[in-house]
C-alpha cells in the first residue's frame, strides 16, 4: 500500500506537452456533497486524489464502498496497458487491485444474491492479450482471492456496462453505431436495446436506468430505460458535448459543462441550472462525475 499523496489543488494546473501517451493526461478531485435545497449544492473540504500519477491517466471512477473508490489507471511511463487501483478517501491508502499484462477499464461493482455466504464481486472490461484483443466482461471477488474470470466468453467488443441486478447487465457493445443490448448470466440470454448510444449509465430512485441516446453529432439526449420492458422514454437534453452524469435519491441529475456543474429535475425544472464553478480550482474541463451511495462524496475527473 501507498499513501495518497494530497497536494494543494492549484498543483493540478500542470504542462503535459512533453508528455507522450495513448490515454489523455486525466487527474480526480473529490469534493464533500451537501444538497441544501432543490437548487443549492456546497462543495466542501477538496481533495486532490491522483498526486501519486499526476501526468498520468486516472479515470472512470466507482464507489465500491461510501469510502472507497476504483479507478482505471495508465501510468506515462506505460503507454500500452492499465490497472484498476483503490483509494480509500478516508484514510489516505492506495492499493493496486490488478497487474495483468492485460488492460483493464471500467471498474464496476456488482450487485450481490443476497445470500450470506455470497462473495462480493466487482468487474471491468479487459482487453485480452490475443490476436484480436478481445474486449471481454470480467468479475472479480472483491477481497482478491482468485484472479477472477470472464462473465461471458462469447460477447465481445464490450466497451462499457452496467448491472441491472446480480444476473442482468447491460453491455455497451463498440461498432458503428455502438449499440448496447442486456446479457443474463445465468441463462446466457442476449436482447437488443438501443443503438446511437453514449458511455454513462445510472441507476433512478424507480430502477430505471438513465442513459445519452447520440441522435447525431449535435443531438444528445438523456433518456431512461425502463428495468423490465427495457422500453426507452425522453428526460431532457443533455448539455453540449457532454456525456456523463450522476443520478441523486430525490431524481435530481448533475451534469458537467467546461468547469462547471449544472442540476436538472425533470419534476421541478425547465431546464439545466448551474450549481457550481470549480475553475477556482483550475479546472477546466469536467468530463466524469461519481457519487458515493450515501451521497456526501462526489468525485470530478479533469482534463
Amino acid at each position: 500500500m501507498r499513501t495518497i499523496l494530497i497536494f494543494v489543488l492549484y498543483f493540478l494546473i500542470i504542462n503535459n506537452d512533453s508528455i507522450a501517451q495513448q490515454l489523455p493526461n486525466t487527474n480526480i478531485l473529490l469534493f464533500n456533497l451537501e444538497q441544501k435545497t432543490d437548487s443549492i449544492f456546497l462543495f466542501s473540504n477538496p481533495k486532490f486524489l491522483t498526486g501519486f500519477n499526476t501526468q498520468g491517466y486516472n479515470n472512470q471512477p466507482c464507489f465500491m464502498s461510501n469510502d472507497e473508490l476504483y479507478l482505471t489507471v495508465q501510468f506515462p511511463e506505460d503507454t500500452t496497458q492499465t490497472d484498476i487501483y483503490a483509494l480509500n478517501v478516508q484514510n489516505n491508502v492506495m492499493t493496486r487491485i490488478t497487474a495483468t499484462v492485460e488492460s483493464e477499464y471500467s471498474p464496476t461493482l456488482v450487485p450481490n444474491r443476497g445470500e450470506e455466504d455470497y462473495q462480493s464481486l466487482f468487474s471491468c472490461v479487459r482487453v485480452e492479450v490475443d490476436d484480436e484483443n478481445s474486449q471481454r466482461l470480467w468479475r472479480f471477488p472483491l477481497d482478491r482471492s482468485n484472479n477472477g474470470q470472464p462473465v461471458f466468453t462469447s460477447i465481445e467488443n464490450i466497451g462499457y456496462h452496467y448491472w441491472l441486478n446480480y444476473r442482468d447487465v447491460l453491455l455497451f457493445i463498440v461498432g458503428n453505431p455502438h449499440s448496447l443490448i442486456v446479457a443474463n448470466t445465468l441463462n446466457r440470454s442476449q436482447k437488443d436495446v438501443i443503438s446511437h448510444i453514449g458511455r454513462c449509465f445510472q441507476k433512478m430512485p424507480n430502477g430505471d436506468i438513465a442513459f445519452v441516446h447520440k441522435i447525431d453529432d449535435s443531438t444528445w439526449l438523456i433518456k431512461r430505460i425502463h428495468s423490465r420492458t427495457f422500453n426507452t422514454q425522453l428526460i431532457t437534453a443533455a448539455l453540449p458535448d457532454s456525456e456523463d452524469f450522476a443520478v441523486l435519491g430525490d431524481g435530481t441529475f448533475i451534469m458537467a459543462s467546461g468547469s462547471k456543474l449544472y442540476k436538472f429535475n425533470k419534476a421541478l425544472d425547465t431546464t439545466w441550472l448551474e450549481i457550481a464553478d470549480f475553475s477556482y480550482y483550475g479546472m477546466q474541463k469536467i468530463s466524469r462525475i461519481a457519487v458515493n451511495k450515501t451521497q456526501d462524496k462526489i468525485a470530478l475527473v479533469v482534463e
